[in-house]
């Protein structure tokens, strides 16, 4: 059996173990960051709005560009790093991820300017582009990596556990935001006081203009504390034997972190197979004629799939203070602390009550029912609650100036679907579904179509809902319009789920060679999904 398959035969039967959860912290750290840099930027706006702003509305223009910023970034971001960690290694530009990350965390937090506010938007908006680079790149690295550490068996769930901690990082988010607006709050209760006997109308004393920088900054220290233990992580062995060639390093780098059969064997019979071309090694090249006949399809699926998701997922969690009211006072009449208090506390009712279960649910059944069968489910259920909410969506607002219980409780199921549905598996299937040396570049590319899903979700949506300018007293979008977008959602869902039916294929249960075979491999033997294993990958001949 060649050295290579040696290697990669005894990472899928490898029994779970330490360093596998070592690595799901490890990587899942830094999507924990992403998500509080990129859902943090919500309230942080509306402090914005009132400091920089006051009585003015923040204008479409603006708090649209706000949002579409960071995602730019990160669909570059995205790009860049998935190329390079194909070209020269997943762990080399590993750590050059988080770097960007907390460099330009403080970046935002350090915005220059404090009185103008076009210079203080354009500050922000350049450090929240590189952030954005860093939040991209470590999408596919870390998808990679933890896909190509994990055995067959529990691949899918630890990759939605690394993905997982997402939900985690929105909610510290809304956490952070409400500690830091409550002691701004009350250490500058007596100015606020002050300025009120002076007959002043500013609802911003001049000390929120370091809150909103420091709820940014904060977004730094995960990243900051994860980059020792990401330096300290080997290359993985499907990298080293299948990219690189190098069957005895891969071998060592494993028995440094983990314990696994056969790498003393692999170590005696390399010797003689350490440069063999190994079977995933081909001659072609990513866009080539023979790529697009073997993998084409696939990328098409992981890409359209993850652009269909994101319209939806951002659409609902970054605007989601767009929709509901839940201050009993109008938003003139709050200062700047309780506007923002109340969309963190918003964001984080849906993140405890359905979007951290909804990850979860995914991590204890994704090798269960597979990839294809939850993404479906996720796509259809989501697709349901919007018809529902958005087919009486201008009845029940004219007879209800506030939302009710049930009106949330079918907004957060859709939350719930999407997580225990396409978000999570559309993060999951690139990092399964390529070969080796194109898996992180076709992972950056299907996550880069997912975030110029997501720009044209936020953007479309604010200025579609937008209100008339001439009514200063509405604060929330059209509620026509916003029906209109909600059956425009639903529609979009059903789309998902077709292309999921008809493109998506199934990974459950297989090695990662197994599941890049296509045409180029056969299976040695017929045995069924799931008890194969990668030392029954023949060449053809």
């Amino acid at each position: 059996m060649p050295a290579a398959l040696r290697v990669l035969s005894a990472l899928d039967a490898a029994r779970i173990q330490w360093y596998h959860f070592k690595a799901i912290i490890v990587a899942g750290m830094g999507l924990f960051t992403d998500a509080y840099d990129l859902f943090c930027i919500a309230p942080v706006m509306k402090m914005i709005s009132q400091i920089y702003y006051h009585k003015d509305s923040i204008g479409t223009a603006v708090l649209s560009t706000s949002y579409a910023i960071a995602l730019l970034g990160t669909a570059l971001g995205q790009l860049i790093f998935g190329y390079l960690g194909d070209r020269v290694g997943r762990r080399k530009v590993y750590g050059l991820c988080l770097l960007i990350m907390v460099l330009s965390s403080f970046g935002c937090g350090f915005s220059v300017c404090t009185t103008r506010r076009s210079c203080v938007m354009a500050s922000l908006g350049f450090f929240r582009f590189v952030l954005g680079i860093g939040i991209g790149g470590d999408y596919p690295l870390s998808a990679t990596i933890m896909s190509e550490f994990a055995n067959k068996r529990t691949r899918g769930a630890f990759i939605a556990a690394v993905f997982s901690m997402q939900g985690l990082g929105i909610l510290m988010s809304s956490a952070v935001t409400m500690a830091v607006c409550v002691a701004f709050k009350s250490a500058g209760e007596g100015s606020l006081e002050k300025t009120s006997a002076a007959g002043m109308e500013t609802l911003a004393p001049a000390e929120s203009d370091i809150a909103w920088r420091l709820i940014l900054m904060i977004g730094a220290l995960p990243a900051a504390i994860t980059f020792y233990w990401r330096m300290l992580m080997p290359e993985t062995a499907r990298f080293t034997a299948l990219v690189e060639n190098n069957v005895v390093q891969a071998a060592k780098d494993m028995q440094r972190v983990m314990s696994v059969s056969m790498i003393s064997q692999t170590n005696e019979d390399s010797s003689s197979e350490t440069y063999q071309q190994p079977p995933s090694s081909s001659s072609y090249k990513l866009f080539s004629r023979r790529f697009l006949s073997l993998h084409g399809r696939d990328l098409f699926a992981a890409s359209a799939n993850w652009f269909l998701v994101d319209v939806v997922f951002y659409t609902s969690n970054l605007l989601l203070s767009q929709i509901f009211n839940f201050s009993n006072k109008p938003l003139d009449s709050s200062n700047v602390y309780d506007s923002a208090f109340e969309v963190a506390r918003l964001a984080a009712i849906v993140a405890a009550c359905s979007t951290i279960p909804g990850y979860w649910f995914t991590v204890y059944f994704i090798d269960r029912i597979g990839r294809v069968k939850i993404q479906i489910m996720g796509f259809f259920f989501m697709a349901v609650v919007y018809l529902v909410a958005g087919i009486p969506y201008s009845w029940y607002w004219s007879k209800h100036e506030k939302t009710n219980k049930g009106f949330m409780v079918l907004y957060g199921l859709i939350f719930f679907f999407s997580n225990f549905g396409p978000n999570t598996t559309t993060f999951i299937i690139p990092a399964e579904l390529f070969p080796a040396r194109f898996r992180s570049t076709c992972h950056g590319i299907s996550g880069a179509a997912g975030k110029f899903g997501a720009i044209v979700g936020t953007v479309g949506f604010l200025w579609a809902t937008k209100h008339d300018e001439r009514d200063k007293e509405d604060v929330f979008p059209d509620v026509k319009r916003v029906r209109v977008a909600f059956l425009i959602l639903g529609g979009v869902c059903i789309a998902g789920m077709l292309v999921t039916y008809f493109f998506t294929r199934e990974t459950m249960g297989r090695s990662l060679e197994e599941n890049e075979e296509n045409e180029e491999y056969e299976l040695g033997s017929t045995s069924a999904p799931g008890s194969s294993s990668a030392n029954e990958l023949l060449p053809r001949q």
